[in-house]
C-alpha cells in the first residue's frame, strides 16, 4: 500500500504540491485564528460551598452540616460527583459537574438547592458559594510589604493594578482580584512589663 502511494505521488507531482500548499495555508490560518491560552484551564467545572459553624468539632460539623448538604447536592442536575470535607468549625462541599456545563448555570442551580436545604442547617451555620474561578486562574500573585510603615499600601496596590491591565487576545480584560488591603484594621498590643506601673499610678 505504501509503495503504491509513493508511485501515485511521483506520477501526480503537481497535485501533491497543490495539496501541500493548501494544507500549509490551512494550518497557518487556523494557527492565527484559534485563541490559545497561555495556561489552558483543563480542570473540572465545580462549585464549592463553604459553611462556617464556629466552635464545633469536625464530627458535629459532619453530622449537622456536611451530610445534609452533600445529600441535597446529589440531586443537582448534571452533577457527577459530590465530595464533603469537615473541619473544626468549617465545612466544604465540592460539586463537580459534567464537562461542558456552563459555570454560572451550575452556580445558580447549586444556589437554588442550597436555599432549599438551608432551613435544615443549624442557626449558627452560615453557607456561601466559593469564588467563580479555578486554581488555574491564579496566574500571578504578589504581596506589598512596607516594613517602614511610611507608605499607603492601598494606594500603591491600586497604582500597580491600574498600570498594566491583563488582556485577552480579543481585547477583553481578564478578571483581577485583590486579596487584602481593602479594609483598615487597628489593634492594641499589651505590654505586660508596663502594666504593673500603670495600675499603681
Amino acid at each position: 500500500m505504501i509503495a503504491g502511494l509513493i508511485r501515485w505521488s511521483i506520477k501526480n507531482r503537481f497535485l501533491v504540491l497543490v495539496l501541500t500548499v493548501l494544507l500549509t495555508a490551512g494550518g497557518i490560518y487556523s494557527l492565527r485564528q484559534t485563541p490559545v491560552d497561555a495556561l489552558p484551564d483543563l480542570s473540572d467545572v465545580q462549585v464549592i460551598i463553604k459553611t462556617s459553624f464556629p466552635g464545633q468539632a469536625p464530627q458535629v460539623v459532619e453530622d449537622q452540616v456536611t451530610y445534609p448538604l452533600t445529600t441535597a447536592m446529589l440531586s443537582v442536575p448534571k452533577a457527577v460527583t459530590v465530595r464533603g470535607y469537615s473541619f473544626f468549625g468549617d465545612s466544604y462541599v465540592y460539586i463537580i459537574f459534567e464537562d461542558g456545563t456552563d459555570l454560572y448555570w451550575a452556580r445558580s442551580r447549586v444556589l437554588e438547592y442550597l436555599s432549599q436545604v438551608s432551613g435544615n442547617l443549624p442557626d449558627a451555620a452560615r453557607s456561601a458559594l466559593g469564588p467563580d474561578a479555578t486554581g488555574v486562574g491564579w496566574v500571578y500573585e504578589y504581596a506589598l510589604v512596607d516594613r517602614t510603615g511610611q507608605h499607603d499600601l492601598d494606594r500603591a496596590g491600586h497604582r500597580i493594578r491600574g498600570r498594566r491591565p491583563l488582556r485577552r487576545p480579543g481585547g477583553q480584560h481578564r478578571g483581577e482580584r485583590a486579596t487584602g488591603a481593602g479594609r483598615r484594621r487597628s489593634g492594641t498590643e499589651a505590654r505586660p512589663v508596663r502594666l504593673p506601673s500603670a495600675t499603681r499610678g
